[in-house]
């Protein structure tokens, strides 16, 4: 279903969450205050502002109470970051999501009524770093400490053998989920164990990083054998 998308900044992240949701197909609005900006990105969205989004009045004269969503990009000027997550909220829009820059400043978003606050910078670092540790995952989410969904291409080992061969699954060795299989174009969501991995699959396991990387060092040394 198509939203109306509310975007407060437009730095590299906004400008990845405005173009990524317009190409999802939704209306995108991006506000800031730096002209070229704002000019840099008006034809990659549905419409851009060069605006003022701490001024009240300003916000009522762009109707945000008419957006499903509004996204608070700012990040290191904390005092307009808060100021624009307050008037967002005080204007009526439902959903709120801001930026923050570090704990104490997620904790004051959270305090005055941010529905979601994220943490661009430390989520991209913890992806880095296990995609460092992990070497043959392709993508990483963290989800608790020491768990995380992964994105796997299938080994060569795997080809050819269903995924209760591979000992995956609750009954499995490994303790890993496959939440999904991307088969080229297609998606295959929760596959039945009997499913048979194909060659240029890609996994999307669920577990811990231990077993994850106990699985991927077994089946490469298996590989070799």
């Amino acid at each position: 279903m198509k939203k109306q998308v509310l975007i407060i900044g437009v730095g590299r992240f906004g400008a990845s969450l405005a173009t990524t949701f317009f190409s999802m197909g939704h209306d995108v609005l991006a506000v800031d205050q730096d002209e070229k900006k704002v000019q840099a990105i008006s034809s990659q969205i549905t419409h851009a502002v060069q605006a003022d989004a701490t001024d009240e009045a300003v916000l009522k004269e762009l109707g945000v109470s008419n957006f499903d969503v509004a996204i608070v990009t700012i990040g290191e000027a904390i005092q307009n970051s808060v100021l624009a997550t307050i008037l967002l909220k005080k204007l009526g829009v439902p959903y709120v999501i801001a930026r923050a820059e570090n704990d104490l400043h997620g904790s004051i978003l959270e305090k005055i009524g941010a529905d979601k606050v994220v943490y661009p910078e430390l989520e991209m670092g913890v992806r880095v770093a296990h995609g460092f540790a992990l070497r043959d995952v392709q993508d990483y989410i963290p989800v608790a400490p020491g768990y995380g969904v992964s994105k796997v291409a299938a080994l060569p080992k795997f080809v050819g053998k269903t995924l209760s061969e591979l000992e995956f699954g609750r009954a499995g060795r490994w303790g890993l989920a496959v939440l999904l299989i991307q088969r080229g174009k297609n998606v295959i969501v929760t596959p039945d164990r009997a499913e048979t991995v194909r060659e240029g699959d890609v996994l999307i396991l669920a577990g811990s990083d231990d077993r994850l990387e106990q699985f991927l060092i077994e089946a490469k040394r298996n590989a070799k054998e």
